[in-house]
């Protein structure tokens, strides 16, 4: 999604931008193609296949699993999809990939950039792009040479263009919040129905009985039939989604979100929503831990914790004075410019 983002905004520049995407289960090449960008799609080994690679080539980063294949095959991959034709630049966002495959790579096009928030491998790369909050460049200092330019920090979130412009509306509103609707999503998948757990807690916690929810899902999520059924139950009414276009929109008219500590965060950030974080995947810890210590989100390891949370705000000055000063500090997280600034610097790049 935040590589969607950014060709967006390159595209707005005059840039022809296309993806090379593997084929996972639940992959969201339709999606990128549906925003009418060519997708060269990398078939994806089998189980059987996957045991068979030779441990020394499959060897490398701690996610080198989550790539299908050993990186070697990749690049081979990338290299044929690419073609003959000239790349002005190579962006690769994926935790699998390193310096080893960067290098391999170099020969083939002009430039390399790379997208990371874990910070925890070497890369070979013209212009690295880390969006988490805090970020400096000592993070990187062992990771990539000193010819390596940095965008580091909140300020280059890729964010869609609808956040910026929604921002002023949605921060008017929380100068006197109101607890009327809550926002529930856990990024597209949600392998695990954390969901549902949000909804069991929600459906047990002493809120307002006219409170709304509305939960937002991917349209390939594995639970959501089982989510729609479970907010049929609901004590209070609940609206399930899939697939939307207008998560800004949402989020301006939400008066608290919970949610993943995941790129989302940076979009709740924008929008002033005050939020609880939960951690659904170890490369979320840091953003969840950063956004907890800025006062921008509530970070708990359970559903369960929220509702003892929200059992301290019993009245409403308590629950107007907790979700203002989470607004407040999480709006001065991002600006929603971060795109822009990105898709500039490479426009604009000069070897």
């Amino acid at each position: 999604m935040r590589c969607l983002t950014l060709a967006d905004r390159l595209r707005d520049q005059g840039a022809v931008c296309r993806f090379l995407c593997r084929s996972h289960k639940g992959d969201l090449t339709s999606l990128v193609e549906e925003r009418g960008y060519a997708v060269a799609r990398l078939t994806c080994r089998d189980t059987a296949a996957k045991s068979a690679i030779p441990a020394e080539r499959a060897s490398g980063p701690a996610h080198a699993h989550w790539l299908g294949v050993d990186w070697a095959e990749d690049c081979a991959d990338t290299v044929a999809a690419l073609g003959t034709g000239e790349t002005d630049w190579l962006v690769v966002d994926h935790y699998a990939l390193n310096r080893s495959w960067e290098r391999a790579l170099r020969p083939r096009v002009r430039r390399l950039m790379v997208i990371d928030d874990l910070a925890d491998r070497s890369h070979d790369c013209d212009l690295l792009l880390d969006q988490t909050l805090g970020r400096i460049p000592t993070d990187y200092a062992a990771h990539v040479g000193s010819e390596t330019q940095l965008l580091l920090g909140a300020r280059f979130a890729l964010l869609r263009p609808e956040f910026r412009k929604l921002r002023q509306e949605s921060l008017a509103r929380r100068v006197r919040p109101e607890f009327n609707r809550i926002l529930v999503t856990m990024g597209g998948m949600d392998q695990d129905n954390v969901t549902g757990a949000v909804l069991d807690m929600l459906d047990r916690a002493p809120l307002p009985e006219d409170l709304q929810i509305v939960v937002v899902m991917g349209r390939n999520a594995p639970w959501l039939a089982e989510v729609r059924r479970r907010a049929a139950c609901m004590g209070r009414l609940t609206r399930v989604l899939s697939g939307v276009d207008d998560m800004a929109r949402l989020m301006a008219d939400s008066d608290l979100a919970i949610g993943a500590a995941g790129g989302t965060a940076w979009e709740r950030c924008c929008m002033g929503l005050p939020s609880f974080c939960l951690v659904l995947a170890a490369n979320q810890s840091v953003i969840a831990t950063i956004l907890d210590a800025a006062g921008a989100a509530v970070t708990v390891c359970d559903p369960n914790d929220i509702a003892a949370v929200l059992a301290r705000y019993d009245s409403q000055a308590g629950m107007t004075a907790f979700l203002a000063g989470l607004a407040k500090a999480s709006a001065s997280i991002t600006d929603g410019e971060g795109a822009l600034h990105v898709a500039r610097k490479m426009m604009t790049w000069h070897d």
